[in-house]
């Protein structure tokens, strides 16, 4: 899941709308230990101003320094960063990060239509993962460094079909970021496949006070939210901002909105029958996590009730809700919730890395 799109997606359009040149800078491969892997992005605009971290702040400025190049000549430039030693300071700072990063940093022209971000964006709206290939080392004076071609394009030439194939077999066998080496037309050329996901669109069924702070917490993480409730004094945007909220009765969920569409959901109506009704509409669905408040006890009651329609929430249904942070304030309750949330949609346990026991790195 990518919920970086949505903050780029705040800072590309009023620059879009002014026609301003910008510069997307995404990580392409990684060695080591780094804070973001390949495929992280960042949009930088020619005045300074910038969406998104690929490091730590460590190298930020530099890339604000090429970035003003690159809007400037129109030539994508491919930077290496070696931080695996603290003995060459960079900027007289001794950072010892222990990674290194290369980082393609690609002009968006409004000529252009401020390809291939615009297509990424209208992806992410369409809630749909989109995957595409970019040149980041070429001797092809056809596909020179910075050019893309995405799944659904057309190339006649050799090297373009060959792209094209392998691109197409990443987005079947749904692969993820990664860098490939291909000999077409006798030019060398190295791509970056690159696979960007939507941000995770939930659901919070009950609108009460202890709601806000969880549309709240997962709207900072980019992700879209959706507010439904039987209450109408409840369900308002004035309580939910930022959020879609629907005020109907719980047992037309189904019928009012399209379950397909979300990732998870979150039922917290404090009203045992309300809950069941959602919970019978969501063993109906193929929500990946679907998360219930309250004790284990009445967790145990609302199965009982479903009966054989619980079955279908085996392996889904989370409750109590959340994760062991010892939350007690609606703030702390909401962050355990949607770090719970976090972990099922990444395919993590939740556990620190410090007590994991291997040898993995943090941020991968």
């Amino acid at each position: 899941m990518d919920s970086s799109v949505t903050a780029l997606l705040g800072f590309f359009e009023p620059r879009r709308a002014a026609g301003r040149s910008l510069v997307l800078a995404t990580v392409v491969a990684t060695e080591g230990s780094t804070y973001r892997k390949a495929g992280a992005r960042m949009l930088i605009d020619g005045d300074g101003s910038a969406c998104g971290l690929l490091s730590g702040g460590c190298l930020e400025t530099d890339l604000l320094e090429r970035a003003r190049a690159v809007i400037a000549s129109g030539a994508a430039q491919l930077v290496e960063y070696d931080l695996r030693t603290s003995n060459d300071p960079i900027w007289g700072l001794g950072l010892g990060c222990e990674g290194a990063m290369s980082i393609l940093l690609q002009r968006l022209d409004p000529a252009d239509d401020f390809r291939p971000l615009n297509r990424i964006v209208a992806a992410a709206r369409q809630h749909r993962r989109i995957c595409f290939a970019t040149i980041v080392r070429s001797t092809s004076p056809v596909w020179r460094v910075g050019a893309c071609l995405f799944e659904d394009d057309v190339a006649g030439d050799g090297a373009g079909r060959t792209m094209l194939e392998h691109l197409r077999r990443v987005a079947e066998a749904r692969g993820s970021e990664g860098l490939l080496a291909l000999e077409a037309d006798t030019a060398r050329i190295t791509v970056f496949f690159g696979a960007v996901e939507p941000p995770p669109h939930i659901v919070i069924l009950g609108a009460g006070p202890d709601a806000m702070p969880v549309s709240r917490a997962a709207q900072e993480l980019g992700w879209t939210v959706s507010v439904y409730d039987h209450r109408p004094a409840y369900a308002t945007t004035e309580h939910f901002p930022g959020a879609k909220v629907i005020a109907a009765p719980a047992e037309e969920l189904h019928t009012r909105v399209d379950l397909s569409r979300f990732d998870a959901a979150v039922v917290m109506s404090h009203h045992l029958t309300t809950d069941l009704q959602y919970l019978g509409q969501l063993a109906e669905s193929r929500v990946r996590y679907v998360g219930l408040l309250g004790p284990l006890e009445r967790r145990r009651r609302l199965a009982s009730e479903l009966g054989a329609r619980a079955a279908a929430l085996t392996g889904r249904l989370h409750g109590p809700v959340g994760l062991d942070i010892g939350a007690r304030t609606p703030e702390a309750i909401a962050l355990a919730i949607v770090a719970e949330i976090h972990a099922v949609l990444a395919g993590r346990g939740g556990q620190p890395f410090s007590t994991r026991g291997d040898a993995r790195e943090p941020w991968t």
